[in-house]
Parts: structure tokens; C-alpha cells; sequence
């Protein structure tokens, strides 16, 4: 499995932010699909507290249209989305994509809209500082 463009800045993204990466990949298995998503992360909260458990799919945005990656990302994101619980019903999917692409995509109506439909949950980051920007869950 070849790592998205982003890999690496995600991941020091989500440990500079206090995350530990306890997967990566992490292998969600159902029946005979093997989805390996590109990262699984928790985060301790307390002592006494649950910790938060997260798996992330990192997408670049890179080729020429903005909507046909998106429809990829989309389609990949709701498949986890759909299956984990089967595996892991505490851990949530996120969908990682850079700032820059977040305010592109954000502006698409159409995009927006699927976002808002299929309750998507992102992690916006910034590349360059290897820093988580926002958690936006629509």
C-alpha cells in the first residue's frame, strides 16, 4: 500500500498533538476485506477516563479535480465509516485533508452538502507546521 503524500504529516501532526499512533496502518478486517486505513490513534484523557481512539484516511487532493477526488475520498471514508463499529464500535473515522484543500473544499456547495449528509468528520491540518488546524464534525 502506497502512503498518501501527507502520511508523515499527519502523523507528527496527531503526536505533536498529543495523539498516540498505535497503528499505522491500522487493518480494519471484515469477513474477506482487508481495509487498511492509513492511521489509528488514541488519546488518554485521564487517569479514570476512556481514552479517545481515532482512525485516520489521509487524502492529498493533488490531481487536477477537486470533485473527482473528493468522490473518491467520499466513497473510501463511508466504507470505513460503515464497517468499523463491526470491529471497533468505539473508535471514530476521520478524513484528513491539509488546510489549504479544506478551504476549497468548503466552498463547494455540492461537496458541502454530501459533508453535511454523510456527517463527515475532519481533521484539518497544516503540512507545513505538522499541526492539527481544526476537528470539524458536520
Amino acid at each position: 500500500m502506497a502512503k498518501d503524500v501527507f502520511h508523515s504529516h499527519v502523523r507528527a501532526a496527531l503526536e505533536n498533538a498529543g495523539w498516540i499512533i498505535t497503528h499505522d496502518p491500522y487493518y480494519l478486517r471484515i469477513d474477506e476485506v482487508n481495509y487498511p486505513i492509513d492511521l489509528g490513534a488514541e488519546q488518554i484523557l485521564g487517569a479514570e477516563k476512556e481514552g479517545e481512539k481515532i482512525a485516520v484516511e489521509v487524502k492529498s487532493f493533488l490531481r487536477d479535480s477537486l470533485v473527482n477526488e473528493f468522490h473518491t475520498a467520499l466513497g473510501q471514508y463511508l466504507d470505513y465509516e460503515t464497517n468499523l463499529p463491526f470491529q471497533e464500535p468505539d473508535r471514530q473515522v476521520f478524513l484528513a485533508i491539509a488546510e489549504k484543500v479544506a478551504h476549497q473544499v468548503l466552498k463547494t456547495r455540492a461537496i458541502v452538502n454530501a459533508l453535511e449528509r454523510f456527517r463527515v468528520k475532519l481533521l484539518i491540518f497544516d503540512p507545513e507546521t505538522k499541526t492539527i488546524v481544526e476537528w470539524k464534525k458536520f
